[in-house]
């Protein structure tokens, strides 16, 4: 909405459908992010550093549900920063299977990281094919994502159009 004669002149496009159910594809774009060990670590690097990649995937000013637990948003993202979740395994099975069931705080925790890491990889996967299908060109404001989705370029030898707006000021 700041750049309106953007929307209006279809160079600037928003209101794709891109949420429900991960199409195949989609969901083995998904895995190979969550496989890709350059791509998590810039991941926990961004979650570890970073306060809006932080804020895009959970409100640390809230408390959050973990498993059965109420946490403080604060103490949840710190425990979530600690860099055993960059070492285990993920892939959309194990954060499907684990949002299936009551979960004891550990496996919450688990589930969290599984979870913000789907959500980020799929994010940026239905960038690509939306870019692909209507002849965009990715642009973003967020480092973090802008290295992720770099990554994820390089490692599926996609054209590399990705442009980062350097924001000031927030």
């Amino acid at each position: 909405m700041t750049f309106p004669d953007l929307i209006e002149s279809g160079r600037l496009v928003q209101g794709y459908d891109v949420s429900g159910p991960l199409s195949q594809t989609m969901a083995a774009a998904v895995d190979r992010d969550l496989h890709d060990p350059v791509w998590r670590t810039v991941f926990h690097r961004a979650l570890c550093q970073d306060r809006r990649f932080q804020r895009g995937l959970f409100e640390p000013s809230h408390s959050l549900r973990i498993g059965k637990s109420l946490v403080p948003g604060p103490a949840a993202l710190l425990h979530l920063m600690d860099h055993s979740y960059r070492q285990q395994d993920y892939d959309l099975d194990r954060v499907r299977a684990l949002s299936k069931k009551t979960l004891a705080l550990e496996e919450g925790y688990h589930f969290e990281y599984g979870l913000a890491l789907v959500k980020t990889s799929a994010s940026l996967v239905y960038t690509q094919t939306l870019a692909l299908a209507h002849q965009l060109q990715p642009v973003t404001d967020s480092p973090s994502h802008f290295a992720l989705y770099e990554q994820s370029c390089i490692r599926e030898n996609w054209t590399r159009t990705n442009h980062l707006l350097i924001r000031r000021g927030y």
